[in-house]
């Protein structure tokens, strides 16, 4: 088999020769005679930690496991293959991009303790330790990709004014289940502040479960097939936003201080604010998910939204939720007067939670 190869703008580098007969194979028979001849070794099981749905599979060979993704969209696989390369030049924070076979990229095994299910299940002292360590390897990654030139072919995230508007407008979602929403709220000022940042790598959707613990517990992220370019502090909007994320706001914020890199080019307190600004929409799209799959699913366990990665479809979560944006929104003037439809939002979550 002649393995296919494409760049980054999608032009074909090899192939079968015209005239050869194909056969279509499943994805499982893919991936598994893929691997055989990508690595001339067995493929002795395969596994899918995150769910049968879910882009990458586990395949134990003879003498490692390796993930082997195959994306919907051939094009996010070899960015994501080729952003793990760069960043692998400079820091060792996410996994090792193997090689790519086709639409195939093979990738190390991070380890087997997901970030969002090992911070449930720890003390106090040993969650800060883990947030810790989460906060200071986006700060590292971001600053490995400043190293690189990455900056000058990836994606510009949330750059249309469709996308903000549909950020920012998002809101209004909170309108009936906190009393409106208040007429000292200016959007347009949000969407100024939110808009033109495009000098900082992102890896996006640092959702807790997208990380991962080896055996010498390393933490690693994975899952860099949206990433981009934007503000920078998207990425920690993504963890503390995230619903199953079990520590206090203000705790998070420490951390940050602590972990934050001056080298980013931003001033703290600029930094901080704009992380404000943008954690209190973020975590209304988080609000507006979890309700929507509510009404669809209904409320699901938390085992089991943390064993699949799902969106955090149970009322605690919710609640957490909007602990976080009222916190959040109270630190800007911009989005002050939300805080209030957070507070009256989570009393809601908190009720639905106690009469479950």
């Amino acid at each position: 088999m002649r393995r296919v190869f494409y760049s980054l703008d999608g032009n074909r580098k090899g192939g079968k020769e015209m005239g050869e007969p194909s056969k279509k194979l499943s994805t499982r028979d893919r991936i598994i005679q893929s691997a055989e001849e990508f690595f001339g070794q067995s493929v002795r099981n395969i596994l899918a930690p995150g769910g049968s749905d879910r882009a990458s599979l586990l395949l134990q060979l003879d003498d490692r496991e390796v993930f082997a993704t195959l994306r919907p969209n051939f094009r996010r696989t070899h960015l994501e293959a080729f952003v793990l390369t760069e960043l692998g030049k400079y820091c060792d924070d996410q996994p090792q991009c193997l090689g790519v076979d086709g639409e195939i990229m093979f990738q190390s095994n991070v380890g087997d303790r997901r970030l969002n299910i090992e911070i449930a299940n720890v003390s106090q002292k040993t969650r800060a330790v883990l947030a810790e360590n989460s906060v200071a390897s986006i700060f590292r990654i971001q600053n490995a990709a400043r190293k690189t030139e990455m900056h000058k072919m990836l994606p510009h995230l949330g750059a249309t004014d469709e996308w903000m508007d549909n950020f920012v407008g998002a809101i209004k979602f909170l309108q009936e289940m906190s009393g409106g929403i208040s007429n000292q709220f200016d959007p347009i000022a949000v969407s100024e502040r939110l808009s033109g940042h495009t000098g900082q790598f992102v890896k996006w959707d640092c959702r807790s479960g997208n990380a991962a613990i080896d055996h010498a517990d390393k933490l690693r992220w994975f899952d860099f097939e949206y990433c981009g370019m934007r503000h920078g502090a998207e990425d920690l909007a993504w963890l503390i936003g995230d619903e199953a994320w079990p520590l206090r706001p203000d705790d998070m914020v420490d951390i940050v201080i602590d972990a934050f890199d001056p080298d980013c080019g931003i001033e703290i307190a600029d930094y901080l604010d704009y992380l404000s600004v943008y954690l209190t929409f973020h975590v209304v799209q988080r609000i507006k998910l979890i309700t929507k799959e509510s009404q669809k699913r209904g409320w699901l366990s938390k085992t089991r939204i943390r064993k699949y990665d799902d969106a955090g479809v149970h009322p605690d979560f919710a609640a957490q939720a909007c602990r976080v944006g009222a916190y959040f929104s109270a630190q800007s003037p911009l989005t002050a007067s939300l805080s209030k439809n957070f507070i009256e939002a989570e009393k809601g979550f908190v009720g639905v939670a106690a009469s479950l």
